[in-house]
């Protein structure tokens, strides 16, 4: 009977058990561990105890891994100290009369923040430590706080120094600095995206954005802006140590906390007590994030050995598709495996099988890998593993499904961007072809 089974029957029915367990409340990091477990016993030949036991041991260490509690504990100070709201009071009087106002201190936020971590959920983690309690403080509907946290945070997939840009390059031999420099302008272009989207719907629900009551003069916005200083003296040098090769991404995190500290005990308002605190809540949020890690780390390798995801994308290989339904066919290729994988497995476990029939078609690899980040940033957001979705319900409480709901019309966005590098795909080579090689 199972020999009989077809991949895509394998998969519905490893699908049908994973969601099976997250709807009776197993803990995501388990649910993964069980569906992976049982695709190994069942679907593979391979000694899924031993299999579990070496993956989880050669994963539960990474380097590059380490910038990500360090980032979060850094988002954890500036939120216990006075930085954070000092940031809002910064922008808030150049924000007053844009439509959505604050709203864009996530989009904005995620976005730079993304130049210094290249990792989406360390965006969503640190950004959204800072802007989510301010913004419900000050009255902004939950729905479009959760919405463009979650849909702007996948901007550390992209925009440069970007992770899966590094492994794609790796995995495709193309160059990695030309790589980070096509990923700006689709950056800039989805954050315009966003930008419009908070703006027309502010435009349409006018009741819907609290009103800044007060007036600002130019005097008193530059006066404002002093506050952004420290903030901007962070952002500078954590980006500055990564682009100036002085560090990398782990030890520009490292800088990160020793100024975050700094300027925090410097405010006057952040001490021993504080920063106890911080430490302590960042502690539970990595620790949250990397027992999900485990479980997905576990999962990909399951996935390796049934040799699903391989087969799938052979299967699509095998109708010979024209160009534009190739990309239609692994967009919703790309979209379901996210649900399953982190994007490096995606890009992994089914790149040497892909890029051939890709090339066949006439794609440029180059366009293809941007295209694949856009698409993986989908998977992000979508249920039932997209992982922002968990990291901001870690960090939040709110129901993972509202979550889902929030970010549903910036995976609409992402889609819209992936349709726009397509029709026009100079968006993506323009700046690589100027570059030169």
């Amino acid at each position: 009977m199972i020999e009989s089974m077809s991949d895509p029957m394998i998969f519905a029915v490893l699908l049908g058990l994973l969601l099976s367990l997250l709807a009776a409340g197993v803990w995501v990091a388990i649910a993964l561990m069980i569906m992976a477990f049982v695709a190994i016993a069942v679907f593979a030949n391979a000694p899924e105890g031993l299999v579990l036991a070496t993956t989880l041991w050669g994963h539960s260490y990474s380097w590059p891994l380490a910038a990500l509690p360090l980032f979060i504990l850094m988002g954890e100070i500036l939120l216990r100290s006075r930085l954070s709201e000092d940031m809002f009071s910064g922008l808030a009087p150049w924000l007053g009369r844009v439509p959505g106002r604050l709203l864009h201190v996530n989009i904005l936020g995620c976005a730079i923040f993304a130049a210094v971590s290249g990792s989406s959920a360390a965006t969503a983690a640190t950004i959204g430590r800072m802007s989510v309690p301010e913004l419900k403080r000050r009255g902004y509907p939950e729905k479009l706080i959760l919405g463009t946290l979650a849909g702007s945070a996948t901007l550390g997939l992209l925009i440069p120094p970007s992770i899966i840009l590094i492994v794609y390059g790796v995995a495709t031999e193309q160059s990695i600095a030309r790589l980070f420099v096509a990923g700006v302008l689709p950056g800039i272009m989805l954050i315009g995206l966003f930008a419009g989207y908070v703006m027309i719907k502010a435009r349409l629900n006018p009741g819907m954005i609290p009103v800044e009551a007060k007036r600002f003069s130019l005097g008193e916005k530059l006066r404002a802006s002093k506050r952004l200083i420290p903030v901007l003296l962070l952002i500078g040098g954590v980006i500055g140590s990564i682009y100036t090769g002085v560090a990398s991404p782990t030890d520009a995190a490292a800088i990160g906390v020793l100024l975050a500290s700094l300027l925090a005990f410097a405010s006057g308002n952040f001490g021993r007590k504080q920063f106890v605190a911080a430490l302590m809540s960042a502690t539970r949020t990595s620790s949250m994030i990397a027992f999900i890690l485990l479980g997905a780390a576990f999962l990909s390798i399951s996935m390796g050995f049934t040799g699903i995801p391989r087969n799938l994308a052979a299967w699509i290989g095998s109708f010979e598709l024209s160009t534009y339904a190739l990309l239609a066919a692994l967009t919703v290729f790309f979209i379901i495996l996210g649900c399953f994988l982190d994007g490096i497995s995606v890009v992994v476990l089914t790149t040497s099988i892909i890029l051939p029939m890709v090339e066949a078609s006439g794609i440029d690899p180059l366009w293809f890998g941007i295209y694949l980040v856009l698409v993986v940033e989908m998977s992000q957001i979508t249920p039932p593993v997209g992982f922002n979705l968990f990291v901001i319900q870690g960090l939040t409480g709110v129901n993972i499904l509202r979550v889902a709901a929030a970010a549903l019309p910036f995976f609409f966005l992402l889609l819209l961007g992936a349709l726009v590098i397509t029709v026009f795909p100079s968006i993506v080579t323009y700046l690589p072809n100027a570059m030169g090689n």
